[in-house]
């Protein structure tokens, strides 16, 4: 299937489910997750009108970016500490914080502030990044000195299984800490943003009040 009809058939499926949740698709974020792609193929996704574009690989956003400056651009992996300096000012959004260590780099390396989401591993798989709930507030406490760092929100991945019951749960836990945080009203964590949903399971995501859906697989096909 074309990009073109993949991304007719994702709107239509956002918006059945932002009507069954009662909530206006505007409130959503598209993230296109082009890290199996070419330059070439993300430029025709940004042409589409897809303007929010998302990597995981330091040198593949960084062989990108240049190419299409004016999109939105989110890291959306991992960080290593050492490979902070080199993609920090470049981007929009850093979708991955979790460690002191990688703020207190980023905070020296940044030029100005940036939009930051705390990763929380909701679901406690060991194979996924992020840190506890437990942990969440005396995470984001910690980062109140980092005068570049912004929480705008939090993300989550949730476990890749079939019982949605249990994925809306992660989802929904999510939702639950978000709010604990903005009733906080920290200055330095407004923290209004969820970043969850994926390929495989965005319209839960929806139901539970993502913001910011991570979409690769099912828009993007890396043979296309």
């Amino acid at each position: 299937m074309s990009l073109v009809c993949n991304y007719k058939e994702l709107t239509k499926e956002i918006n059945v489910a932002c009507e069954r949740a009662g909530r206006d698709p505007s409130e959503l974020t598209l993230i296109a997750v082009t890290k199996y792609v070419t330059i070439e193929q993300t430029r025709e996704v940004f042409d589409l009108g897809i303007k929010d574009l998302g990597e995981n690989r330091v040198n593949v956003a960084l062989d990108k970016i240049p190419f299409i400056e004016a999109a939105t651009w989110h890291f959306i992996g991992p960080l290593q500490s050492r490979k902070v300096k080199d993609i920090v000012n470049d981007i929009d959004y850093f979708h991955a914080l979790d460690r002191l260590k990688v703020a207190k780099e980023m905070n020296k390396r940044l030029n100005k502030p940036l939009d930051c989401f705390v990763q929380v591993n909701v679901s406690g798989e060991t194979s996924k990044g992020g840190i506890t709930p437990d942990a969440l507030f005396d995470f984001i406490d910690a980062l109140k000195p980092f005068e570049h760092i912004r929480v705008v929100g939090l993300m989550t991945m949730a476990p890749h299984i079939d019982d949605q019951d249990k994925i809306r749960a992660v989802f929904r836990q999510l939702r639950e800490l978000r709010d604990k945080v903005m009733a906080c009203g920290f200055n330095h964590a407004p923290c209004q943003f969820l970043s969850m949903g994926m390929s495989q399971d965005f319209t839960l995501a929806i139901l539970e009040g993502a913001t910011h859906l991570r979409i690769g697989s099912i828009l993007v096909n890396p043979e296309g």
